[in-house]
């Protein structure tokens, strides 16, 4: 039985994750901030009580990721989904207005995150079949499809993480990892909005897809949900 863990799962495209994972016979360690107040993540849980292991984990404490890594330090890890992401829409998006703050809250979750927990998690992910680390980015972080402007913190949150993790693929690689990095297109969620093009189901279900058939030589790209390759 392989093993994912996976941030951001309170709701969403992270809840679908689990969903779907569990559904398919792996073991799910789940992390939300605040599991008390996860409700569907419990209820999902409750149908999956062998398969989905809840834990607490706020990713921009580096001290809870440690502690959790000591606590699963006996696991092994086939596959770590970095999912927990914010978008910060007041005062991040326009020139002139700009929440600098929000802009540090930003990179502390979906730029710095991923890595720490990467680097938290190697000696699971390491003992692992798999060996296979997975950022949930987006495509508004790519530099050449960037024609409308604007979304400034979102934007360069996710371009540093690409840049990031294609990092990481080029030093993890003699190890036998794989680092990939995938966009899981406009979802309907609480965090696309309910214009959203696809629902959750179908982004995972594309993504997991992507993440099942990823090979040594796909190390470091960028790809959508469908398994196109997105420029940089």
């Amino acid at each position: 039985m392989k093993t994912a863990l996976i941030t951001g799962t309170n709701r969403g495209i992270g809840l679908e994750f689990v969903r779907q994972y569990a559904q398919d016979g792996w073991r799910v360690l789940a992390c939300t901030r605040d599991p008390s107040t996860s409700r569907e993540l419990n209820q999902l849980k409750s149908q999956y009580p062998d398969a989905i292991h809840v834990h607490a984990l706020d990713v921009v404490n580096h001290e809870q990721i440690a502690h959790l890594s000591h606590e699963l330090a006996k696991e092994k890890i086939d596959l770590l989904i970095n999912n927990a992401g914010v978008y910060p829409t007041i005062r991040g998006a326009s020139f002139h207005q700009i929440d600098y703050e929000a802009w540090a809250y930003a990179f502390e979750v979906n730029t710095m995150a991923p890595l720490k927990m990467a680097d938290a998690f190697y000696s699971q992910l390491s003992r692992g079949e798999l060996k296979k680390i997975v950022t949930i980015t987006s495509k508004m972080g790519s530099v050449a499809d960037n024609r409308g402007g604007g979304s400034y913190v979102y934007r360069s949150s996710k371009s540093a993480v690409n840049i990031v993790m294609k990092s990481l693929a080029i030093d993890l690689e003699s190890k036998g990892f794989i680092v990939a990095l995938v966009h899981p297109g406009w979802v309907r969620t609480d965090m696309g909005g309910p214009n959203g093009l696809i629902s959750a189901e179908k982004s995972v279900s594309g993504m997991r897809h992507v993440i099942n058939e990823l090979i040594h030589t796909d190390t470091g790209k960028f790809f959508a949900f469908d398994g196109q390759i997105i420029p940089w």
